[in-house]
C-alpha cells in the first residue's frame, strides 16, 4: 500500500498517450462515415428532406468533434481526469444518432 499523497505524483505513463491516439482514430473513422454520409445524402436531386439529413449528419458529427477535443484536451494533462459519464453518454448517443442517419440516407 502507498502513502495517500504518493498518488498524486504518480507518473501516467503511456496511458493517457494511447488513449489520446484512440480518440483521434475514432474521431478520424467518425468523419468519414459522416462525409460518405453527406456525400450520398447530397448526390440526390437537393430536396428539402435530402438537405434537412445533410445538416443533421453535419451537426451530429460536430458535436462529436466537441465532446472529442474535450477529451483530447483533458489527456494533456499530467494528471488526466476520469471521463465523465455525461461526455462518454454525449459521445455514444453521436456516434449512434450518425450511424442511424447514415443508414437512413444510404437506404
Amino acid at each position: 500500500m502507498s502513502a495517500p499523497g504518493r498518488d498524486r505524483d504518480r507518473d501516467a505513463g503511456l496511458q493517457p498517450e494511447r488513449t489520446r491516439l484512440a480518440w483521434r482514430r475514432t474521431t478520424l473513422a467518425c468523419s468519414v462515415v459522416a462525409v460518405l454520409a453527406l456525400r450520398q445524402a447530397l448526390r440526390g436531386s437537393g430536396s428539402p428532406v435530402e438537405v434537412a439529413g445533410a445538416a443533421v449528419i453535419a451537426l451530429i458529427w460536430l458535436a462529436f468533434l466537441w465532446v472529442a477535443h474535450r477529451r483530447i484536451r483533458e489527456l494533456a494533462a499530467r494528471r488526466p481526469q476520469q471521463l465523465a459519464p455525461r461526455a462518454a453518454l454525449a459521445a455514444v448517443a453521436c456516434t449512434a444518432a450518425l450511424a442511424v442517419f447514415a443508414m437512413t440516407v444510404i437506404l
